[in-house]
């Protein structure tokens, strides 16, 4: 095979490795704030108003027809509203027989003054069945942003991006929350490394 194909073959997988959220043989979740992506176990942390609105956008793809149950959440109480989404938040959403391919939830969500002053976690909470399973084939949880929310109250101006996501370790219940590629970008680069001493 030649060097340069296995150079550009490697440099794909490479590019690839920091953009799938989560993985499992079930599917995979790609995860977004402000129409941001993600990438691997990297959190979000926005200085947001009392009252400033922001997005938290899940792209899931499913391998198989399944049911399935989502949420965005935090440690409880009334710390953010919905303005759109799905479901409220803290409740649960859930789809019957949703067809394999993605499938995108969006919530655009505003803190309270419940916890102004402070910082607290936005979470989203999945889980997906098998069809005519009551058991659950995997679920998970995982923090999307760390919000700190301030004393002042939003005003409606144009949102200013002030969130700089910052590497931290996911709560992964179940291995389906762990980034993918990660032995196949190790033997890339690998591969890579001894593809350009041959030469």
């Amino acid at each position: 095979m030649n060097s340069r194909v296995i150079i550009c073959s490697i440099f794909i997988l490479l590019m690839l490795m920091g953009v799938v959220s989560a993985t499992s043989q079930y599917g995979s979740i790609d995860v977004y704030y402000n129409d941001e992506i993600l990438p691997g176990k990297e959190v979000a942390k926005p200085t947001l108003k009392i009252g400033e609105p922001f997005k938290v956008r899940i792209e899931m793809t499913l391998n198989q027809t399944s049911t399935v149950f989502v949420q965005v959440c935090s440690l409880g109480g009334n710390f953010f509203e919905v303005k759109e989404g799905p479901s409220e938040f803290g409740k649960t959403f859930y789809i019957k027989s949703l067809d394999p391919g993605k499938h995108v939830f969006e919530w655009t969500l505003v803190p309270t003054d419940e916890w102004a002053g402070g910082s607290i976690p936005i979470n989203f909470w999945y889980q997906i069945n098998l069809i005519e399973e009551d058991e659950p084939a995997v679920k998970g949880e995982f923090t999307v942003a760390y919000c700190t929310i301030s004393n002042e109250h939003y005003e409606g101006k144009i949102h200013t991006s002030e969130e700089q996501p910052v590497s931290e370790t996911e709560s992964s219940p179940t291995s389906a929350s762990t980034p993918a590629f990660t032995l196949v970008g190790a033997l890339s680069v690998i591969a890579l490394v001894f593809a350009l001493f041959r030469r």
